[in-house]
């Protein structure tokens, strides 16, 4: 049995990076990887929503919907979540 990873799954069905649809999807996902990714950093410091949600000052339910979809989040909010309420930093990147 060959195991194929997620890379190739996409590769396959959404094309390689670069191609339109991939794009696509890549564009799609991204703030539901942020989410992830806020979820796991506020796990890892032994923070409830609640409690992130002080430090930001922000309602525990904004947090909540942050981390399942960041999609409505703006760069500002990014940056305080990330770095007043979890003590990291938010390197931005644009590749050309």
């Amino acid at each position: 049995m060959k195991t194929t990873s997620w890379e190739e799954i996409k590769d396959k069905v959404y094309g390689e990076k670069g191609h339109p649809r991939r794009d696509a999807l890549e564009r799609e996902t991204a703030p539901f990887k942020i989410g992830l990714l806020l979820k796991k950093a506020r796990e890892e410091r032994l923070l409830t929503q609640e409690q992130l949600a002080q430090l930001v000052d922000k309602k525990r339910t904004y947090i909540s919907r942050v981390e399942n979809d960041g999609a409505n989040m703006t760069l500002k909010t990014l940056y305080e979540i990330v770095e007043k309420g979890l003590g990291g930093k938010v390197p931005i990147q644009i590749d050309l």
